[in-house]
């Protein structure tokens, strides 16, 4: 059976029709959405990290938070940028959630995405090293946190304090942390480096390439590429696969009002430029939940995936996109397997 979940970006503006017009508004409703989700039957709840905007930015205790109100959801990100994080206090805070939520947490890193501060992550203090590329600072700041989050000695004890001299790990620890790390993929390329590693894979609503196909079958090849990768890597469990997709099923007059002009300008792909590049986007998924249901059955990359991550309207508030998840749950999650 397919899980679906919920993906807030967490935006908060002070402007007519939001809902959300501050920081605490933002963090508060998110928290109410996951409790309310749960009820619904939905399997996760998943935030996207962004710094220097109004949206939700440091995750761990709005997941903790969630942690405590919660009993069986999923929770997670989709993603962290790795370029900003300390990797061993990231993989203390990560454990202790985990702890909390009683295993439950579900990470979503990578590089991430064009951000509104230029150059941002070195404003936090980190600096690619010389001849070395963003990605090669999220990448290796990953490293350092798998390897943290696995219990690896990252430190040397000091003989005046322990007696001896050997490695430590950072406490806490969580068991199978370490198999729920997700990276986020926006090329299949990646996503093969994605399974080399031993991570999930999670892809969005985008990749960062075009071939001329549909963008379903473009992220479908990217699924197949990467489960040949993982057999190929020898990792002894099964992988993980989520896709995220723009889904309003029109229930009532309010849901028409907000998206239903959608359904007719966003029911095909987009191809445009991103970072310096050709990308295609996935349509958006805007009608009736027969029809919407009948639409995604024929979606190769959901068909593909284990998972379905729902990215939802926030300022729109929860009683909304406590309906919009309702339905989806009651008459579109049946039709996916």
């Amino acid at each position: 059976m397919t899980r679906i979940g919920f993906l807030s970006f967490g935006h908060w503006q002070p402007v007519p029709g939001s809902l959300v017009r501050t920081a605490r508004d933002a963090l508060v409703q998110s928290i109410d959405l996951a409790v309310a989700a749960e009820e619904l039957g939905v399997d996760g709840a998943y935030f996207r990290v962004h710094h220097f905007a109004r949206q939700l930015a440091s995750p761990f205790p709005l997941l903790a938070a969630i942690a405590a109100r919660t009993s069986r959801i999923e929770i997670g990100t989709g993603v962290i940028d790795m370029r900003y994080e300390n990797p061993l206090y990231m993989a203390e805070e990560a454990a202790a959630t985990d702890l909390i939520s009683g295993g439950r947490l579900q990470l979503g890193v990578s590089r991430g995405s064009p951000e509104t501060a230029l150059r941002g992550s070195e404003s936090f203090g980190y600096v690619p090293d010389a001849g070395h590329t963003d990605a090669d600072l999220a990448r290796a700041h990953t490293e350092l946190f798998l390897a943290a989050v696995d219990g690896a000695g990252v430190a040397t004890s000091n003989p005046q304090m322990t007696g001896v001299e050997q490695p430590l790990a950072i406490e806490p620890r969580s068991p199978g942390l370490a198999e729920r790390i997700w990276w986020g993929a926006g090329s299949r390329a990646t996503a093969v480096w994605t399974a080399e590693q031993g991570m999930n894979l999670m892809s969005s609503t985008l990749l960062t390439e075009d071939t001329g196909v549909p963008f379903d079958q473009l992220q479908a090849e990217q699924i197949r590429m990467f489960r040949q990768a993982w057999r190929q890597a020898g990792h002894a469990r099964e992988p993980r696969v989520s896709v995220s997709r723009s889904i309003i099923p029109l229930i009532d007059d309010e849901t028409r009002h907000y998206f239903g002009l959608r359904a007719q300008v966003e029911a095909k792909d987009q191809v445009g430029h991103l970072d310096g590049g050709l990308a295609r986007f996935g349509r958006s998924y805007v009608g009736e939940p027969d029809a919407i249901a009948a639409e995604l059955a024929q979606d190769e990359a959901v068909a593909a995936a284990d998972t379905v991550l729902v990215t939802v309207p926030n300022q729109l508030g929860v009683d909304f996109n406590a309906r919009i998840l309702e339905s989806i749950v009651r008459d579109i999650k049946p039709a996916l397997g």
